[in-house]
C-alpha cells in the first residue's frame, strides 16, 4: 500500500495519479489524511500523559496515587482509540492503487487505451488451415482435460507423451536462460499466510480470485511472485548489493471468474497453470534501468523460441492494483487467430516494501525498495502457440533451443 507519510506530503500527485486511473474514491485520501491528524492529537495526550507519569515515578508522592490510576485509565483509552484509526486509516490505504509511472505524466500523458509498442515480423502470414492447439491435442495426444475434469473439475488439464516432455523442456529451458543472466533460482511452497498476501497486495483486491483453505487460513499461490518477494520480507539492504535478481517455477492456482466456454477450451484459461516468475529489488534510481533490462529480457526469450509476438504497454485504467507501469507480451495463436498474453511484466515502485518492510540502506538512512516482478513465462499459453505455429502435417517440430531439454 501507498505509505501515509507519503500521502501526506504528495495529495495533488496521488489524486491526479488516481484520475489517470479512473479510481472513483478520490475522497478516500482526503478522509485518511483527517484520520491521520486526529490519530496525531491522541498520540500527543498520550504522550502527555506517558510523561507525567514517567515523573511521578522519578518523584514518587503517595498524594498523587489517585490522580495517577485516573490518568493511567484515560491513557488506556486513548490507546484503544489511536488503534481504531490505526485499523481505519489502513481500511482506507488497502483500497488505493498505486500511484502511475511518471511516463504517464510526460511521454505517454495522452494514452487512453493500450499502446503496440513492439511487434516482430509473421513468417507464417501466407500460410493458412492451422490446426488448434485442441485439434492438435487428440491427433497426437498431447494432453486431456475431460479425464482432468471428472478428477477435479472444469479448468484443468492432464499432460502426457510428447505434450509432457514439451512443457517439461520449456520449464527448463526458462530457468537455464534465466539463471545464466543472474537470477537466482528457488523452490517456494505454493501455500502462504494471509500476511504475505496481504503484503504483496493479492489481497483485499483480488480476494474473488484466491483459493483460500479457511480451516488453517492458508491461500493458494495465485502467481510465484507471492513468495518469491516475500523472501525479503524485513531485509535491509546494502546499496551496494542491489538489484537483487530471482526467478522461482511454480503452480499457480486461480479461479479465473467466467472460465467456460469457446474462448476458455483447451490450454486458454486453467485453474492451475505452471509459470516461471522473475522479480528484482532495487533502489528508487534504478527502478526504471531493471524495468527496461526485464523487458529486454523477456522479449529475448521469446525471440529465441522463434515465436511472433507483441508487447504492449498498458493504459493506466488496465493497470494491476500494485503496478505503476505494465507491459503485456502476447503470442499469436494462429489455429485460433486470436492474441494470447504471455508474460506480464510490472514496476511496483515501493508499494509492495512499504507492506514487506524491505528497505536498503544509504549513509544510515533507511529507504523502501522498489520491487518489479515478471511472468518468464506461462507455460500453457506458451505451449499453444508452439503446437499451432510449429506444426506439420504429421509431426510436431519444436524450437531448436528447446532440443537439449527434450527428454
Amino acid at each position: 500500500m501507498l505509505n501515509i507519510y507519503f500521502i501526506l506530503n504528495n495529495k495533488k500527485k496521488i489524486i491526479n495519479s488516481l484520475k489517470k486511473r479512473n479510481f472513483k474514491k478520490k475522497k478516500y485520501i482526503n478522509k485518511i489524511i483527517n484520520l491521520y491528524f486526529k490519530k496525531k492529537k491522541k498520540i500527543q495526550k498520550k504522550n502527555f500523559i506517558c510523561n507525567i507519569i514517567n515523573n511521578f515515578s522519578k518523584n514518587y508522592d503517595k498524594n498523587k496515587l489517585n490522580y495517577i490510576k485516573s490518568i493511567k485509565k484515560k491513557r488506556k483509552k486513548i490507546k484503544k482509540k489511536i488503534n481504531k484509526y490505526n485499523i481505519i486509516i489502513n481500511k482506507f490505504l488497502e483500497k488505493i492503487p498505486n500511484i502511475v509511472n511518471k511516463l504517464f505524466f510526460n511521454k505517454y500523458k495522452n494514452i487512453k487505451n493500450n499502446i503496440i509498442i513492439y511487434k516482430n515480423k509473421n513468417k507464417n502470414k501466407n500460410k493458412k488451415n492451422f490446426l488448434t492447439h485442441i485439434e492438435l491435442s487428440k491427433k497426437f495426444e498431447i494432453f486431456d482435460t475431460k479425464i482432468a475434469s471428472e478428477i477435479s473439475g472444469t479448468g484443468f488439464v492432464i499432460f502426457s507423451g510428447f505434450g509432457l516432455k514439451l512443457y517439461n523442456s520449456l520449464v527448463r529451458y526458462l530457468l537455464y536462460i534465466n539463471n545464466k543472466y543472474g537470477y537466482k533460482e528457488y523452490k517456494l511452497p505454493y501455500l502462504v499466510n494471509e500476511n504475505s498476501i496481504y503484503g504483496t497486495g493479492q489481497l483485499p483486491n483480488k480476494k474473488n480470485q484466491i483459493y483460500n483453505i479457511k480451516k488453517d487460513n492458508l491461500f493458494l499461490i495465485p502467481t510465484g511472485e507471492v513468495p518469491l518477494i516475500n523472501l525479503y520480507k524485513n531485509k535491509i539492504f546494502n546499496i551496494k548489493e542491489l538489484p537483487i535478481k530471482s526467478q522461482t517455477y511454480t503452480y499457480c492456482f486461480r479461479r479465473e471468474a467466467g472460465s467456460y466456454g469457446k474462448k476458455v477450451k483447451g490450454l486458454n484459461r486453467l485453474h492451475q497453470f505452471g509459470k516461471v516468475e522473475i522479480i528484482e529489488i532495487t533502489d528508487e534510481k534504478k527502478s526504471n534501468l531493471s524495468l527496461n533490462n526485464m523487458l529486454n529480457h523477456i522479449k529475448m526469450v521469446l525471440k529465441s523460441l522463434n515465436l511472433y509476438f507483441r508487447i504492449l504497454l498498458l493504459s493506466c485504467n488496465k493497470l494491476g492494483f500494485t503496478s505503476s507501469i505494465t507491459y503485456d507480451f502476447e503470442v499469436y495463436s494462429f489455429g485460433q487467430k486470436k492474441w494470447l498474453e504471455v508474460s506480464s511484466l510490472s514496476n511496483c515502485l515501493n508499494f509492495q516494501s512499504n507492506n514487506l518492510n524491505i528497505f536498503y540502506k544509504k549513509k544510515d538512512k533507511k529507504i523502501l525498495c522498489h520491487t518489479l516482478n515478471g511472468s518468464c513465462i506461462s507455460i500453457p499459453r506458451l505451449l499453444i502457440t508452439i503446437l499451432e505455429m510449429y506444426q506439420k502435417k504429421n509431426k510436431i517440430k519444436i524450437p531448436k533451443v528447446l532440443n537439449k531439454f527434450f527428454f
